[in-house]
């Protein structure tokens, strides 16, 4: 054990819950620590139990948890996990949710009679006992406005760009799938050197979008279709279909957050993409199972985010 990774051990602790063991053990092996000892069971009735088996008393503990499907059992196992790190003392408390659920409900739009759940979802963390968030690609930048102590937004870009410049692809132009998605897009244009191009999206309900027409140019060229949630998939691959209808060589769809949810598991196998590139804030396993996706690690992207956060706790408690 290096001195820093004794360092990180001593003051530091990395729990989780069970939205995502995969993830949480990957940032856990970038920074050097054994996952912390937290055992997330059910009492016979369904409610959450919650039970540390190591003292967090004094130390900075980070939890992490998707609020990915099933949404609600597993906020509910974040909001029962800070309250139980919060009563056993420890310094501080981070919330690290890769994916934060509820993101789409962030507004009342013409006076609609609604909830505006995302706000709703900041205040149960904050009263929690959470001092501060940890997230990635807020469906809307905006949210990180709701919550009443700091939040950290990291972008999954940097994860989505290097894999597809390793490939060393030419004649490249990303797409956004609707206007909402341009900035970005545009983000991944700039990183890629690529052309970009978006398609004109209408919802008309929660669950059914109208696709119109592609903006810019696409003929001859290799598409990345590039959004941060893919839901139920059927705006994206519509407008997957559309752009090589408009004489694109290939489609590639890529996405932050694949939450794959109703029928998108048998749109996204009968689409034409050659490739479905996510990012493994949501475990995909069980889900779809197909030569054509690829998970890419945003571990290295959190546990730098980590690092940089305990770093500035230590020298603030240095300071004193």
């Amino acid at each position: 054990m290096t001195p820093i990774t004794r360092e990180l051990s001593d003051s530091m602790v990395v729990l989780h819950g069970n939205s995502n063991h995969a993830l949480a053990a990957d940032i856990c092996s970038e920074l050097g620590l054994e996952p912390g000892r937290a055992q997330v069971d059910r009492f016979p009735d369904g409610e959450i139990a919650v039970s540390l088996g190591e003292d967090v008393r004094g130390k900075d503990v980070f939890i992490v948890q998707s609020t990915c499907p099933p949404v609600n059992e597993n906020l509910l196992e974040l909001l029962v996990m800070i309250d139980c790190v919060k009563r056993s003392s420890a310094a501080r408390i981070t919330a690290v949710i890769p994916y934060f659920g509820y993101a789409r409900q962030d507004r009342r739009e013409q006076g609609a009679r609604v909830p505006i759940s995302a706000k709703l979802v900041a205040n149960l963390i904050v009263t929690s006992g959470a001092d501060r968030v940890v997230t990635m690609d807020l469906h809307c930048e905006q949210i990180q406005g709701f919550f009443d102590i700091p939040v950290d937004h990291v972008y999954g870009g940097s994860v989505i760009i290097d894999h597809f410049n390793q490939k060393k692809m030419t004649d490249l132009v990303v797409v956004s799938p609707d206007v909402g998605a341009i900035k970005m897009a545009r983000a991944y244009s700039q990183g890629l050197g690529a052309r970009l191009a978006t398609v004109d999206k209408r919802r008309i309900s929660g669950t059914e979008t109208e696709i119109g027409f592609v903006i810019g140019d696409v003929d001859g060229l290799h598409a990345i279709l590039a959004d941060d949630v893919i839901a139920t998939g059927g705006s994206i691959t519509a407008a997957a279909g559309i752009i090589l209808e408009k004489g694109a060589k290939s489609v590639t769809l890529a996405c932050t957050h694949p939450v794959l949810c109703g029928p998108a598991v048998e749109r996204l196998l009968a689409s034409p993409a050659q490739e479905f590139a996510f990012v493994d804030t949501i475990p995909v396993d069980g889900k779809i199972s197909d030569d054509r996706v690829v998970i890419l690690s945003c571990a290295p992207a959190f546990a730098n985010a980590i690092r940089k956060i305990h770093k500035s706790a230590l020298i603030g408690r240095s300071s004193l």
